[in-house]
């Protein structure tokens, strides 16, 4: 019997083990949609969005050294025409964060999409300094998550990031992504070697995801200086 936490049974003309059977109906793709929580929301990203995001990202070259094919931009007009081409594709398609002053403070996108599969992943994530470490930080990750698992119907649900990222790594676990392993030399970004480490997130475990998600973002889960009482690591089994 293959030791695989995925169940199986025999297949009936050879008593092999193979998959159950599932949907195999395609997801559907992600589309131009504004979803709304309690912090902020997500929206399409559009070429209106370039100026807050280049209000929020000039000066902080840092936040794209592990982008593998984009940045750091030195110029403003350079940046628009850049957003507005990352507005245009379908494939990554984006969505801009906006916090709660209207403003857009990061972007990221669904990606390397596979509609026939069921499989979809968030990436290309650009988190401005002043989306770090914030309630609508989190809270876009949980509205995106929940977006491609209730609405679109993917089964799985993908996190990469070069292998080297900490800060990347740590944000997948405290997610609940879970850590699938490393891909060695798997491309070449910006003219060096990346490993791309690998995690994901499948249908039956959102439900428990979810919930963790919503309890951390809970208004009783922070006191009166804003500081969680429980971390997401520690309701979605994950710390360190």
């Amino acid at each position: 019997m293959p030791d695989f936490e995925s169940q199986w049974e025999p297949l009936p003309e050879t008593g092999q083990p193979v998959g159950l059977k599932v949907d195999a109906t395609p997801a559907q793709r992600p589309g131009p949609v504004a979803l709304e929580g309690r912090y902020g929301r997500i929206e399409k990203l559009q070429d209106h969005h370039a100026d807050d995001l280049w209000s929020v990202f000039n000066g902080h070259p840092d936040i794209w050294t592990y982008i593998s094919t984009d940045g750091p931009f030195t110029d403003p007009e350079i940046f628009a025409e850049f957003i507005a081409k990352r507005a245009g594709l379908t494939d990554p398609y984006a969505y801009a964060i906006i916090d709660d002053n209207g403003c857009a403070v990061g972007y990221f996108t669904l990606m390397e999409i596979r509609p026939e599969m069921r499989v979809i992943e968030v990436g290309h994530v650009l988190y401005s300094p002043a989306l770090k470490r914030t309630k609508i930080g989190t809270e876009a990750q949980y509205l995106l998550a929940r977006y491609a698992f209730e609405t679109l119907g993917y089964r799985r649900y993908e996190w990469k990031c070069n292998a080297l990222n900490a800060a990347s790594r740590r944000a997948a676990l405290r997610y609940g992504f879970v850590f699938e392993g490393t891909f060695r030399n798997h491309i070449i970004a910006k003219g060096r070697n990346r490993d791309n480490a690998w995690f994901s997130m499948i249908d039956t475990e959102w439900p428990a995801r979810k919930a963790a998600f919503e309890r951390w973002l809970a208004p009783d889960n922070f006191d009166a200086a804003g500081q969680q009482k429980i971390s997401l690591s520690e309701l979605n089994g994950f710390v360190g």
